[in-house]
């Protein structure tokens, strides 16, 4: 069983539905409205834990009842939560609008997330005993880096999805080894609008580059390596909110499992797939048997070709 750490933030997603999202001084009316646990970190957290993964979260909510709601969450999908502390105040929350297209638009308070600006007691051991820790940029800067840190000392693998997209300092990347932006996140940290040449410029800084990139799938990239691109299954959209936090906690596991790469972006763009079929963050996540159900039903994967365009799952979305 592959060992997975996140240091992330723990979010209550608070989701209107409406049939187009309103434009700025526009009021219009919604057809639905929910609360369900999500935050980047915990997104992953679940989304490794129900592919397969042994997960450890580390982070905090507030002491407030979506703090509460959150952690048993966590714990109902069996992960150890020891490491989510509570601190005063109010938990995270994300404030989303899905149209009718599956597209939304996120607006995220840190909440109890702003309080975690680095490591504390225990954190060190827990990554140190994982196959790969996960990161995110929802928390302050200082805490990335030192899970980073703390997971370069120690041999772990550290994937980084760099959301919201940010300058990110030299050392954050000199200790990251695979990085997983969306293809606005490698355009913001590129400045190239097209994914092979963002590709190929974030290879000057970390050695594997994953770029999602919606409904043509994903691109990676590896220095010395052809690029290789996974298409996403054809799929019908209702929300994809999360289905990127699904796909990098499915990649997670299925590296930890010394899949080939090919193989394992195509599971994790299976699981992403699967997501965005449903509604919600953590809701929408499927589990290993139902990933790998649906995976062997997909074509194969194709080195060197070009991303497509077609209608899909959109890997790249994000909560």
């Amino acid at each position: 069983m592959t060992a997975i750490a996140v240091l992330g933030s723990t979010n209550m997603d608070l989701v209107a539905y409406v049939t187009k999202a309103p434009r700025l001084g526009e009021t219009v009316t919604g057809r639905a409205f929910r609360t369900v646990p999500g935050g980047k970190g915990a997104n992953q957290a679940v989304a490794a834990a129900r592919c397969g993964g042994k997960v450890v979260m580390i982070g905090a909510v507030g002491a407030d009842e979506f703090g509460v709601r959150l952690r048993s969450a966590l714990t109902a999908d069996g992960i150890e939560t020891a490491a989510l502390r509570t601190v005063e105040g109010a938990s995270g929350t994300a404030h989303i609008t899905v149209d009718d297209e599956g597209g939304n638009s996120i607006i995220v308070i840190p909440g109890a997330n702003a309080h975690v600006t680095g490591l504390e007691a225990g954190d060190d051991a827990r990554i140190a005993t994982a196959d790969a820790l996960l990161l995110q940029l929802e928390l302050p800067l200082q805490a990335v880096l030192a899970g980073a840190r703390s997971a370069r000392a120690h041999g772990v693998r550290t994937v980084l999805t760099p959301a919201p997209a940010q300058p990110l300092p030299a050392e954050l990347l000199a200790a990251t080894d695979l990085l997983v932006p969306n293809e606005h996140e490698a355009a913001a940290l590129t400045g190239l609008t097209d994914p092979r040449q963002a590709a190929e410029a974030l290879l000057g800084d970390v050695p594997e580059v994953v770029i999602t990139l919606g409904a043509a799938g994903v691109l990676y990239a590896a220095r010395g390596r052809e690029p290789l691109t996974v298409p996403a299954p054809r799929v019908r959209a209702v929300d994809t909110t999360a289905a990127g936090d699904t796909f990098v906690g499915a990649l997670a596991v299925a590296l930890g499992e010394d899949r080939p790469m090919a193989g394992a972006l195509r599971w994790a763009c299976a699981a992403a797939a699967l997501s965005v079929q449903r509604p919600g963050a953590q809701d929408s996540m499927p589990t290993r048997a139902e990933t790998d159900a649906f995976a062997g039903t997909q074509p194969g994967t194709r080195q060197g070709s070009q991303p497509g365009s077609h209608s899909g799952a959109r890997p790249g979305a994000t909560s």
